[in-house]
Formats: structure tokens, C-alpha cells, sequence
């Protein structure tokens, strides 16, 4: 039974609505380009509206994977498809084992602190976990392949391309960890300092070093981007969800890391800094 008749799962029609809709998704993006006030993590604001991190971050992320996979069981029987083919319940499985980690194990069990979200980023993302889940669920529920064929035909293409987003993956939560060993540390040497009797210290930040930090401040995105575009490589470059898919993060992402350069900047010094990029080292 639909949850929201037309849309939880959705129809033929909304589908390619929202489909042709999110393409378009990079024109609002550019609004990030004009405004520097970003409330959460290291730019989070104080606002009596504020939601606490963890919580904020497992809420507006979980529901991506949960409706992905709601339309996987629900709309095949509603167009008459008794079986998907397994490819398509195994790229399913690959978003919800990486929104598993982003979404659950990696806000509530594996960070240290979290820091306040606005509203306003917490309405924002669920928005987008909304549209991304209703696109690629309603390709991979039966509005794209249903048949073997398909996949038989991409051959070795599928294989590069799920490679390429395991690499990415590992990438993506290696450089995570990375972030989590210095917020701990972070956490040991303000406390140590408030031992000593300095009340109200400032908050303590490290500079990242290891693995690809040492070239970009944002390897993590630039993971998180290679990971996505393994799952299109997998899907096939015909596949409109999952292109859109990598082309809205990249453009979301992208100028809060181009800011969070100048943040790093700000905060360290542009020699301490020196020559790392924000995306590409000595470029962006």
C-alpha cells in the first residue's frame, strides 16, 4: 500500500517529473556561491532553533536508504515485475551500506562530537535524500532495467565500475577516521587546558595530515564523488539518476569546501596551509 499514493512509491509520471526536476538540481546549488553562512560542523552558529548534531545528521541521512529500499519491495508487484534482476538489489545493497555507515554507525557510535545543524541544513538535506532515493529506487525498482539482459550487455563495465566506488568508499571512510583522531585529540588537549584553570578556552582545531590531507583539505568529498561515479560507470552512463546523483554532490559540496579552504586558511595561517587545494592540490 502506497504511503504517499503517487509518490512513496512513485508513479510513472512523478517519477520522470522529479527525475527531469533534480537535473536541474546544480542552478539552485549556486546559491552557496553567494553566501558564506553555512550553519553546521566547523561554520555551525548558535541559534535557539539549532538541532544537536548527531541526531540532526542520523535523521536527515536515514531516510534516503529506508526509502530506496521501500520502493525496491513495493513497486515492482504495483507494475506487475515478480523479480528484479540481482544486479539491481546489489547496487541497492551498495547506497545502503554507505548511508548505513554516513547515516548510523558513523554520527551515533563513531564520532567523538558532533556540532549543532540548523534547521534550515537539516530541511535541506532531507529534501535531497528524497529526491536521490525516489530517482535511483524508481530506476532500480522497475523503471529501469528489469531484465538480466541489461546487465549481461554492460559486462565488464559493471565490474570497473563497482571497483571504482568500493575504492572510493574505503577512501571516504579512511579520511573520516582520519578527522575523528584528531577531533579526539582536539578534545584531550582542550580538556587538559581547562584542568589547568583556563575556563571558556577557545575550541581547539588540528590541521589534518594523513593520507590525502596532505594534498587537499577535502579528501573525503573528493572520495565520496569517485565513489558515486563508480556506481554510475556500474549503472551505465545512460543511467540519468545515478549521473545526477554524482553531479549534485559534486555541486553542493563543492563551494563548502572551496569555503572551508579559506576557513583552514583563517584559522592556521596560509603558510601552515601552503599549497593544498581545497579539491585539487594547487588549483581549487
Amino acid at each position: 500500500m502506497p504511503l504517499i499514493q503517487g509518490w512513496i512509491p512513485p508513479s510513472r509520471s512523478n517519477w520522470d517529473l522529479l527525475c527531469r526536476v533534480w537535473d536541474f538540481f546544480p542552478l539552485f546549488t549556486t546559491v552557496q556561491w553567494l553566501t558564506t553562512w553555512y550553519p553546521m560542523g566547523k561554520t555551525s552558529v548558535v541559534s535557539r532553533l539549532n538541532i544537536p548534531g548527531k541526531w540532526a545528521w542520523a535523521t536527515m541521512e536515514t531516510p534516503g536508504f529506508c526509502l530506496l529500499l521501500y520502493n525496491m519491495y513495493t513497486l515492482p508487484p504495483s507494475l506487475g515485475i515478480t523479480s528484479l534482476p540481482k544486479e539491481n538489489w546489489v547496487m541497492a545493497g551498495m547506497f545502503t551500506l554507505h548511508y548505513l555507515n554516513r547515516a548510523l554507525l558513523s554520527p551515533l557510535y563513531l564520532n567523538p562530537s558532533m556540532s549543532p545543524i540548523h534547521p534550515l541544513v537539516w530541511i535541506a538535506a532531507l529534501s535531497f535524500q528524497f529526491s536521490n532515493a525516489t530517482a535511483l529506487g524508481g530506476w532500480l525498482a522497475g523503471y529501469g532495467p528489469t531484465t538480466g539482459a541489461y546487465w549481461a550487455g554492460r559486462g565488464t563495465q559493471v565490474y570497473v565500475g563497482a571497483a571504482i566506488w568500493l575504492c572510493g568508499l574505503v577512501g571516504n571512510v579512511y579520511h573520516d577516521e582520519v578527522l575523528r583522531r584528531l577531533r579526539r585529540e582536539a578534545a584531550r588537549k582542550q580538556e587538559k587546558a581547562e584542568e589547568r584553570g583556563k575556563r571558556g578556552v577557545e575550541k581547539v582545531y588540528l590541521l589534518p595530515e594523513d593520507g590525502l590531507f596532505k594534498w587537499i583539505l577535502y579528501p573525503h568529498y573528493v572520495c565520496e564523488w569517485v565513489e558515486w561515479t563508480g556506481y554510475w560507470v556500474m549503472a551505465g552512463w545512460g543511467c540519468g539518476p545515478a549521473r545526477a546523483f554524482v553531479l549534485n554532490e559534486v555541486f553542493s559540496m563543492l563551494p563548502r569546501a572551496v569555503q572551508g579552504k579559506e576557513w583552514y586558511v583563517e584559522r592556521f595561517g596560509g603558510e601552515k596551509v601552503g599549497g593544498r587545494g581545497s579539491v585539487v592540490p594547487g588549483i581549487l
